[in-house]
């Protein structure tokens, strides 16, 4: 088995008024900075700024709460995540649109700046949290952990560190698609029509972003050329093939997308809820299209709950925050040190996708331009 490699991320972030690293707004500029965001919490750069772990608990724990956007409760296992979160700490997990995509996350991170409803921290797609890094969104913080995630997978100056990750793959209703396909070339065969959909759209979706991306790859593209990758879902549109409705359990249970193309652990994590409800439902990463990306953790620079949005960190990149990332089938940014220390859950480990072969990554530059041909050709491709 191959692990999802590392990314490599090169750019860093430029600093706005050296103090705190926190963007101006577009009336105030660099000299706007609310309460929240001047405290001592908003400046720690790790937690020994505030005294060390115990420090920073009992200043989350005063905060109370902790707000976040868009971590759907069956995405790579958040709903564990959030649960055991507030147990531990007894802080209150306010996760506003559970369904939302990054693109929303990133829309109400920057909205809502100097606002007690802000997001506190953000998971993002790479293109995204790049974007957010653009709008001077992030404070930098480095996790206990810090030393032992590869430096291919963080940024030198903590501004966003990767968090979890997965390969795409094809999801398919063995019951209901007479031979589950493989590869991105079988799915232009007819006896798919109706059938292929994706989880959301390509200009706001990480998910259904980086499939454009493998689709590319799958035929004869890039990470310097995504068209052929537009080209591909156009023909399956021509062909009525492509079905434009936005995949989930819920969609694949009434036959209106039994084949999806989504990330590995999300197709896996549906598994075991769609088998209760008679659905066979298989998972393969396409051989002819291999495409594998992590998600990225980082703290919002205008957090109204500061100390709460650190520790949520701290205690995603902890062991038990990776082992339940690996219960929800994706690989955590710590899985090759926690397999080395004997920490990561072996069964789990265990339960993840074979894949052959090591994809590389696109760059940062690669995948903003990626991100705008996207954007800019989505709507061309299927109407």
């Amino acid at each position: 088995m191959v692990k999802a490699p590392r990314p490599a991320r090169k750019r860093r972030a430029t600093a706005c008024c050296a103090a705190v690293l926190v963007a101006a707004t577009a009336a105030g500029g660099c000299g706007y900075a609310p309460a929240a965001v001047t405290s001592k919490a908003a400046t720690a750069r790790s937690a020994a700024d505030l005294g060390g772990m115990d420090a920073l608990v009992k200043a989350a724990k005063k905060e109370g709460r902790l707000n976040v956007y868009a971590l759907a409760p069956d995405w790579a296992n958040y709903g564990e995540m959030i649960k055991t979160f507030e147990r531990k700490y007894g802080i209150e997990v306010n996760n506003e649109n559970p369904g939302g995509t990054s693109q929303l996350a990133l829309g109400a991170a920057d909205k809502r700046r100097g606002q007690d409803r802000a997001v506190d921290a953000l998971d993002l797609g790479t293109a995204f949290m790049q974007n957010a890094r653009g709008k001077r969104l992030l404070a930098p913080y480095k996790v206990a952990g810090w030393k032992d995630i590869p430096g291919s997978q963080k940024q030198a100056d903590g501004s966003y560190m990767n968090n979890y990750g997965g390969y795409v793959s094809i999801g398919c209703d063995a019951k209901a698609v007479k031979k589950c396909p493989t590869t991105f070339a079988e799915l232009k065969q007819p006896q798919y029509r109706n059938k292929v959909a994706l989880n959301g759209n390509p200009s706001e979706s990480s998910s259904a972003f980086s499939a454009i991306f493998a689709a590319a790859l799958a035929n004869g593209g890039s990470y310097d050329d995504v068209q052929p990758g537009l080209d591909y879902f156009k023909e399956l549109k021509q062909r009525g093939t492509f079905v434009p409705v936005e995949s989930s359990p819920a969609t694949i249970r009434k036959g209106e997308t039994p084949i999806s193309i989504d990330w590995d652990y999300l197709n896996l994590g549906y598994s075991k809820e769609l088998k209760a409800k008679g659905v066979d439902w298989k998972v393969t990463v396409p051989t002819d299209g291999q495409y594998s990306q992590y998600y990225n953790q980082g703290v919002n620079a205008y957090a109204p709950h500061p100390a709460a949005a650190r520790l949520w960190l701290e205690f995603l990149y902890s062991p038990t925050g990776q082992n339940i990332w690996l219960k929800g089938y994706s690989r955590p940014a710590l899985l090759d040190e926690m397999t080395k220390d004997g920490t990561a859950d072996k069964q789990a480990a265990a339960r993840l996708p074979t894949v052959h072969g090591t994809p590389k990554f696109p760059t940062p530059e690669q995948e903003d331009a990626a991100k705008v041909a996207i954007n800019e050709g989505w709507g061309k491709a299927v109407g």
